[in-house]
């Protein structure tokens, strides 16, 4: 399969705007951007033939071009990622098999998520849409609960049936467990991967859709394909020791930089 990975970023971030551009400090005593971080993800993933950042801010696009990245300018009236994606192959007339949104708020994403995602596409030809998701051990199911005590929406959870195709995606813990009854091991909430592989079909699809009640109060983009009736197949990855997180608040900074430090 000919396969691009595409960049969404965006400059407006409502919980932290300017977000692609926030600095975090290296276990080298350097200092990255998030996108530029994001970048180097999609640098090391296997099978790749090309990476792009689509954007539609000029900050975001200098910033990009300066550490050598090749950049797609995009509609401002992108309203999230996967639009974004869809604009850009529109745009440029990117051909390909397989398209990767590697959303830039997590640059703790292993190359392994998306060789496995690239894999099970690979694998199950039927599959028009995917996505990885990760269980929870108890350090990140204790940061979900964290967030939520605090009144914070942090990363998303993902439901899936006994085929592993999506039956929900939220911003709350789900399934829902009674604090007394959280096993030590083995926690049933599986945190989802902000990255997404689609068949050329399904993406120029998505745009044909309106957004949904679920996807506009949740803010949750790929819930537009499950509102439409297009199954999202979840691909369980392993993590490997390594923590995974987003950064979705300004809170989620010196967690990343501590797991970057744990990493070496």
């Amino acid at each position: 399969m000919k396969t691009v990975i595409l960049i969404p970023a965006r400059y407006a971030s409502t919980r932290y705007p300017g977000k692609p551009l926030v600095l975090l400090d290296q276990p080298d005593g350097t200092r990255k951007s998030l996108i530029q971080m994001t970048w180097d993800v999609a640098q090391q993933v296997r099978g790749v033939d090309a990476v792009y950042v689509a954007t539609d801010d000029d900050r975001i696009a200098t910033a990009a071009r300066a550490f050598g990245a090749d950049v797609v300018m995009t509609s401002a009236a992108c309203e999230n990622g996967t639009a974004r994606c869809a604009d850009a192959l529109t745009r440029t007339g990117i051909e390909a098999d397989l398209i990767v949104n590697l959303q830039g708020d997590a640059p703790l994403t292993p190359a392994w998520f998306l060789e496995d995602l690239i894999d099970a596409m690979g694998n199950d030809p039927a599959a028009q849409v995917a996505t990885p998701v990760l269980q929870c051990d108890a350090q990140t199911y204790g940061m979900f609960i964290e967030d939520r005590k605090a009144g914070r929406v942090g990363g998303t959870t993902a439901v899936f049936n006994a085929n592993k195709h999506a039956l929900y995606f939220s911003k709350e813990v789900l399934p829902y467990i009674d604090p007394a009854k959280v096993p030590d091991t083995d926690i049933p909430v599986f945190h989802h991967v902000g990255v997404y592989a689609y068949r050329p079909a399904a993406l120029a699809q998505y745009t044909s859709f309106a957004e949904g009640a679920l996807e506009q109060r949740e803010g949750l983009e790929q819930l537009r394909f499950l509102e439409n009736g297009v199954t999202v197949a979840c691909v369980i990855v392993d993590a490997k020791g390594r923590v995974f997180w987003e950064l979705n608040n300004p809170e989620d900074k010196p967690r990343i930089e501590t797991a970057l430090r744990d990493i070496t």
